[in-house]
């Protein structure tokens, strides 16, 4: 049985770059947990405080095999600076670098293939407004159109236009990305789409007439948030519940 070699990179990177490294890792093995992968596929990345540098999965791993230390340092030029047998995907590089070039407050960007987001990303009218969770995505959502696989270095241009402010982009026949301010925040973003994308399914697969949220409660839902995460966020309420769940599932990948 082939088995990956074990390293270790803690004492060898700042406090900084490790709690980093721990919480992506975290958000790789909740992501397997939770059924979000797509074998080897699909990408969450972080990127170093100050630095135009982000971590990134190993091509060739899946979601939990991944830790704080096998993860991959790169710049934005698609450069590996560390020490790896890994490589990076292509596909992955031009997403992520992509945002990371231009949206410096996105520390974390999930990117993930999901059937429900391909399925809500991919029919004309979108994510409708007809949950709760919808309410939170809706109001910071754009759209990019399909250009096949992301390994054209001009497509890169056309997704951060499409892009913009928003935190949430769904990507037709293909799934959606998610970011955050941390990698907590992304998690969160995401959860919530998954969530609305896996209603939407559901509740059209009824075939029968649905119930609007009406636009004056969809533009009070930032207030109505920040009551319930008293005046934070909700990556910031929800993330240490769901690194302790990491941790309980299996602590591996913290080392």
């Amino acid at each position: 049985m082939f088995e990956l070699e074990k390293i270790s990179l803690k004492g060898n990177v700042s406090e900084e770059e490790w709690q980093l490294r721990v919480d992506l890792a975290a958000c790789y093995r909740l992501a397997q947990y939770f059924g979000w992968d797509d074998t080897i596929y699909t990408h969450i990345s972080a990127r170093l405080p100050n630095r135009d540098e982000y971590l990134v999965n190993a091509y060739g791993l899946a979601f939990d095999e991944i830790t704080a230390s096998n993860l991959v340092r790169v710049n934005l030029k698609g450069e590996i600076l560390d020490d790896t047998p890994f490589k990076i995907n292509p596909a992955g590089f031009t997403i992520h670098s992509a945002i990371h070039e231009v949206r410096h407050d996105a520390q974390c960007v999930i990117h993930l293939h999901t059937n429900e987001t391909i399925v809500i990303a991919t029919i004309e009218d979108g994510l409708l407004p007809i949950s709760q969770h919808s309410m939170f995505s809706i109001n910071q959502m754009a759209y990019h159109g399909y250009e096949g696989l992301a390994v054209n270095h001009d497509e890169k241009q056309r997704l951060q236009e499409d892009l913009g402010k928003a935190n949430i982009l769904m990507l037709p026949n293909h799934g959606a990305l998610a970011l955050g301010r941390s990698v907590g925040e992304a998690f969160m973003r995401w959860a919530d789409l998954q969530k609305a994308c896996e209603i939407q399914v559901m509740a059209l697969s009824t075939e029968q007439p649905l119930i609007p949220i009406k636009q004056h409660v969809l533009d009070t839902v930032k207030e109505q948030q920040q009551k319930v995460h008293m005046g934070g966020t909700g990556g910031q309420m929800v993330w240490p519940a769901m690194l302790r769940k990491a941790y309980r599932l299996d602590p591996t990948f913290a080392e």
